[in-house]
């Protein structure tokens, strides 16, 4: 399987990196008042240290906002799945736990301020591309089982079959969430200035110690950017 990133991206987002976190025969299985901890731990943190009107000035937020509005999608009505998060926090309400790779993953997305995704590689048709959508493709919401498209030169990821993500990391697709059963996962780490290549591999070996300690399997990672824009796994 491979993965890449179209000249597309680039052309418009010339200093985006992206992990990649590839994780193996993992078990998803059980709960852990640990991973619930750290959730916690992380929601009153940014409850103590935020509040709702300063988030779209959040140097690790307002990037987002703006790469949002350059491939024409509204800050104010779409956000990033960070900014999603951390206002539904300072609302009074906590992060939902899904299982035990979901919490992980958002728990450090809220740790770092970085967006992060996943898919269960299990459920991919054939390859994944992060590129401009051309707007004919499928894509089915979480949670839902209507089918809709996504807006022609909107950031999605897709597969050969479908959309599985749209407008980058706003919403995920239905058929290949990471559920209870997943055995075999890619993990999206997503960075643009003022992140770094240097903190995206800081924040990918964090989350493959955290899956190895509490999910068990293999696990790997690739930074993806200008200069190398695939990795095959």
């Amino acid at each position: 399987m491979k993965l890449t990133i179209s000249k597309q991206i680039f052309e418009k987002f010339p200093k985006l990196n992206v992990g990649i976190v590839i994780a193996k025969g993992i078990d998803n299985k059980s709960k852990s008042k640990e991973i619930d901890h750290l959730l916690k731990e992380v929601e009153d943190y940014i409850n103590l240290n935020f509040i709702p009107e300063d988030i779209t000035k959040h140097e690790m937020i307002s990037p987002w906002r703006t790469a949002y509005s350059e491939f024409g999608a509204k800050p104010s009505k779409y956000h990033s799945s960070v900014e999603a998060m951390m206002r539904r926090i300072l609302k009074g309400n906590s992060v939902p736990n899904i299982n035990k790779l979901v919490d992980l993953y958002n728990y450090l997305s809220l740790k770092h301020i970085v967006p992060m995704g996943a898919d269960d590689l299990d459920k991919i048709s054939g390859n994944i591309t992060l590129t401009m959508a051309e707007g004919t493709e499928k894509f089915t919401p979480l949670g839902e089982n209507s089918i809709e498209s996504p807006e022609k030169g909107e950031v999605v990821y897709k597969d050969d079959a479908r959309v599985l993500c749209r407008r980058w990391n706003w919403r995920d697709c239905d058929e290949t969430k990471i559920t209870e059963n997943t055995k075999n996962a890619v993990l999206y780490v997503e960075g643009i200035p003022p992140v770094t290549k240097k903190k995206l591999v800081e924040v990918c070996k964090d989350l493959i110690d955290l899956i190895k300690t509490f999910c068990s399997g293999e696990a790997k990672y690739y930074i993806l950017n200008k200069e190398k824009d695939s990795a095959e796994f």
